[in-house]
Parts: structure tokens; C-alpha cells; sequence
């Protein structure tokens, strides 16, 4: 396969896959009636924040596929299937515990990424640094949600 196939491939997985899992599991009533941290960002910044981010993480998974760095493509992959696996958990089927379970394996899974790639590929480990501050973020969003609105 060709580099710019092999590009155009990681973009198309990883931009069209988590915009359309997005998409498919758009929080709804049950979400907008949760009590909510006073630190929640409003809804419309969610969409552009996590297209700039897929974008970053494709190019860093196709760094790492590019160069056949297997340790870091086996945490770029463990990541992406936790990734499209939270929202699905979290607004689909509203469990905010096993949410939060998906989120913290994914933070593992990220830090993980920057480390194994650091030394052979430092861009591609760099492009995860602001993944790893918004996947933060959205753990303590998903620990705070989980604690404010307990299970009946």
C-alpha cells in the first residue's frame, strides 16, 4: 500500500469513524437532564475540539503504522477501539460506571501511546499531548457525572 493511501486510510478510520460514532450516540434527553459540574463545557465545543484531535491522532497513528513501530501502533489501536467504545457505553446505553471504567483504560492507553513513542517517533508521541489533556478532562467530567447523579 502506498504512503498517501495508507494516510488517506487512517484519516477516512479514525475523522469519519469517531465523527459518526458521535453522531450516532448525540447525547440526549437522559444527558440533558443530568446534574452537571459547574465546569461543564457547553455542548457546541465538543464537535470541533474532538475533529481537530481525530485529526491528530490519525496522523499519528499513521506515523507509527508508516514506520512500523509495533509497540506504538498496538497502543494507537487499543486506544482508538476504547475511544469509539465510550460513547456508545456512556449516552447509548447510560452507564456512566462502565463509562468511566472505557475513559480511564483510554487514558492508560494514550500515556501508554506517548511513552512507547517518544523515543522513535517524538511527533507523533507529541500529537497525543493535547488527546491526554482533553481524555483528562473528560475523565474527571465522567467521575463528576458519575458521583452528582447516583443510580437510582
Amino acid at each position: 500500500m502506498s504512503r498517501s493511501v495508507g494516510f488517506l486510510l487512517f484519516l477516512v478510520l479514525t475523522v469519519g469513524g469517531g465523527l459518526a460514532i458521535g453522531y450516532i450516540t448525540l447525547p440526549g434527553e437522559w444527558y440533558a437532564w443530568l446534574v452537571k459540574p459547574s465546569f461543564n463545557p457547553p455542548n457546541w465545543i465538543f464537535p470541533p475540539v474532538w475533529t481537530i484531535l481525530y485529526v491528530l491522532i490519525a496522523v499519528a497513528g499513521w506515523r507509527v503504522w508508516d514506520r512500523d513501530l509495533t509497540s506504538a501502533q498496538q497502543f494507537w489501536w487499543a486506544q482508538l477501539v476504547l475511544n469509539f467504545l465510550w460513547s456508545p457505553v456512556f449516552f447509548g446505553f447510560q452507564q456512566m460506571g462502565v463509562g468511566l471504567l472505557v475513559i480511564v483504560l483510554l487514558l492508560i492507553s494514550i500515556i501508554g501511546f506517548i511513552r512507547v513513542a517518544w523515543e522513535p517517533e517524538r511527533p507523533a508521541a507529541l500529537m497525543f499531548i493535547p488527546y491526554l489533556v482533553w481524555v483528562a478532562f473528560a475523565t474527571l467530567l465522567n467521575v463528576s457525572l458519575y458521583l452528582l447523579n447516583p443510580v437510582s
